[in-house]
């Protein structure tokens, strides 16, 4: 399973202490992957984890279900935090778009355009961020990423022109894409074991914050104007400093893992052998599944606020806060998911946020102004829970890789609701917001392809 990268060394006894003594959170503390729940003696690397436990010990915890270090929430909820605080920061670009639009007199094209233009340095530069981290762990460039941030938002609330604007949500992206591969892999090394629940209580952040950042614009930004932007600059600040705290337990307690290619333990250990090829066929449904997703979801965050005002002539602010109410939606789907899928496995949660959103969608543009909020809501519990199951689906697929994996998939994810976004953008300028919906509708028709998934867990106790 996944290390935290960086050169590979014994830990020793120190090390593990350190873990104890650096920020507790009263519940235990972890080094990185010092768990032997269910189907860590192989992710370990033997007979011994990483902690350096007898093989008779690890084998007598895999008996009775247990963890030998148990999770560090107050890690898990700061990273958490910070991830509502990032967010919400990056939501108000989409939740400002009518004013620019205005402003700007820009067409539905470069509205798309501002989106890929945040998304592809977010995209493009999170899975290298996360392979070079997997061997030189950077503790503190989670500050450093914030920072990144920080000089984007205040770009944005003094741009006077509309490529001052792709630059300002260009730097943004840049601060994403140190921000989520690094943070998701000190989210699962505080996890426990428990990484769906971690990894979901991470998202749950990010999902508030993006829940968050259109209320926040509703009554700030669209009142007071584009420069108001930088009041939110204090967020950028605040996280900075958390993320400074977060980087020094990060410094003290990580324990370097050599990573490994793929699944490919055999015997005794409950894992399937699984070789390269269908591991990189594996990643390819992923990415797929990843599609359906962050497209369908991207038509409803930025184009669900125009859908409203031209179907149903409802107030700007008040459809900023039925978007809200999408938003909020992807925090309880979220946080269901991950705690499900601890228990039942990740392929069931995939079959069933992908494929059973599909009759709701079928629906959506078709229906009045109540039930459209209904739908959406629904939608959004059901679909939410994807990302964390197929984020700690790859990760448990291509152990030792922690970094590139979740750069990857959070990358994949960026890009994929960008060009998305622009994509949907055209489409309303050929056609109309309606038709966006209807098109959108059959997306979810991919989650079929979840039956070629191979079931990794089929053999855990």
């Amino acid at each position: 399973m996944a290390g935290v990268g960086g050169n590979a060394r014994p830990p020793s006894r120190r090390g593990i202490g350190a873990a104890a003594g650096g920020w507790h959170s009263g519940r235990g503390t972890i080094g990185a992957e010092q768990t032997v729940s269910d189907n860590t003696i192989a992710a370990a690397g033997g007979p011994a984890n990483a902690a350096g436990t007898p093989a008779a010990a690890a084998q007598i915890a895999v008996t009775q279900g247990a963890t030998i270090q148990r999770t560090t929430f107050a890690v898990i909820l700061s990273l958490s935090f910070c991830h509502l605080l990032n967010d919400m920061i990056q939501s108000l670009v989409p939740a400002i778009y009518p004013i620019l639009k205005t402003t700007y007199q820009l067409d539905f094209g470069q509205v798309g355009l501002i989106t890929l233009a945040f998304q592809c340095t977010a995209s493009l530069l999170q899975p290298l961020v996360g392979m070079y981290t997997d061997r030189r762990p950077m503790p503190y460039s989670l500050a450093v990423g914030m920072g990144f941030t920080l000089v984007g938002l205040l770009l944005l609330s003094v741009a006077g022109s509309y490529p001052t604007i792709l630059l300002a949500a260009a730097l943004v992206g840049v601060g994403s894409s140190v921000f989520h591969p690094e943070s998701s892999r000190v989210a699962r090394m505080a996890s426990g074991g428990r990484h769906g629940l971690a990894q979901s209580l991470f998202q749950v952040g990010g999902n508030t914050g993006s829940a968050i950042g259109p209320l926040l614009a509703a009554f700030i930004v669209v009142p007071h104007g584009q420069r108001s932007i930088v009041w939110f600059s204090a967020a950028a600040l605040l996280a900075i400093i958390v993320l400074a705290k977060v980087g020094g337990w990060y410094s003290r307690n990580r324990v370097s893992v050599k990573p490994r290619a793929s699944v490919a333990a055999t015997s005794g250990d409950g894992r399937v052998v699984l070789s390269r090829g269908r591991v990189l066929f594996a990643i390819v449904v992923l990415v797929a599944l990843l599609f359906s997703k962050n497209v369908y979801t991207a038509s409803l965050t930025s184009y669900y606020t125009f859908y409203l005002i031209s179907k149903f002539h409802v107030p700007l602010q008040q459809a900023q806060i039925y978007l809200f109410m999408f938003l909020a939606s992807l925090v309880v789907g979220t946080l269901v998911g991950g705690w499900i899928g601890d228990r039942i496995g990740r392929i069931p949660v995939i079959w069933f946020s992908i494929l059973g959103s599909l009759p709701f969608a079928l629906m959506l543009p078709y229906a009045s102004l109540s039930w459209t909020l209904v739908l959406t809501v629904v939608i959004a519990l059901i679909m939410a829970s994807a990302f964390s199951a197929i984020l700690v689906y790859a990760q448990e697929l291509v152990p030792g890789r922690v970094g590139m994996v979740a750069g990857l998939f959070f990358g994949f994810s960026f890009g994929l609701g960008g060009l998305g976004a622009a994509a949907l953008g055209q489409l309303a300028d050929l056609t109309s917001i309606d038709t966006v919906y209807r098109v959108c509708s059959f997306l979810p028709l991919l989650g079929l392809l979840t039956a070629f998934l191979p079931n990794i867990e089929k053999r855990r106790a």
